[in-house]
């Protein structure tokens, strides 16, 4: 088999086109199986090329892992609107998070299962991504709930875990909706605003769930 033939193009537009073709194979084959020889021929380049630009398997995932993580954050934060209600920004927000992982499969599963199982560094890629929505959750809640008690002072511990809980659900459901064909990326956006939102409201207004003594 003769060589793979590459037409001249700019080194930046190339090595998104093998990140492409690097996403794809990971997130359908998983790390393990994954091999440089598909993800060249997936990308239309020659391995030799794949291994110049990205120098091996290990550092090619790792800048598929960066480049999916910036991309889900960014659509989380250019998803919300923080002039409107608190309701409607979870809204907005989990809309646009549902609907990133939807049109992009493949780099959900590098995100969320083979970065996670492969080990450093990896993970360590993948926790920071997830640090960062955690963090513009809590912010965006405990805005709200300062607002909403009229306390500016209010700890940011009092949603912390309410924010590390939103997160987690919506990256299990994401999973979910993702194999299950009848579930669009809305859907799923309103079964976690529904289970949600009954406990945010009341702690909006100050009417937060307590557990019986002893």
């Amino acid at each position: 088999m003769g060589a793979v033939k590459t037409k001249r193009m700019p080194r930046a537009v190339r090595e998104q086109q093998m990140l492409d073709a690097a996403v794809e194979t990971f997130g359908r084959r998983g790390y393990m199986a994954a091999s440089m020889d598909e993800i060249a021929e997936l990308a239309g380049v020659s391995k030799p090329l794949v291994y110049l630009y990205l120098n091996s398997k290990e550092d090619l995932f790792t800048a598929c892992i960066r480049r999916e993580a910036k991309a889900l954050v960014e659509a989380v934060r250019t998803g919300v609107r923080t002039d409107l209600p608190a309701d409607r920004q979870l809204w907005d927000g989990l809309r646009a998070f549902f609907a990133h992982t939807a049109r992009h499969p493949h780099a959900w599963s590098v995100l969320h299962l083979q970065a996670r199982t492969h080990g450093e560094p990896f993970a360590a890629e993948v926790a920071a991504m997830r640090e960062e929505i955690v963090a513009f959750v809590t912010h965006l809640i405990l805005v709200a709930a300062r607002e909403a008690h009229r306390d500016p002072d209010l700890p940011e511990r009092e949603v912390a875990g309410l924010a590390e809980a939103l997160v987690g659900a919506a990256e299990s459901l994401a999973a979910w909706s993702n194999t299950t064909d009848t579930v669009t990326a809305r859907q799923a956006a309103a079964t976690l605003m529904n289970f949600a939102w009954s406990g945010l409201a009341n702690l909006m207004n100050g009417h937060p769930w307590s557990p019986p003594e002893g």
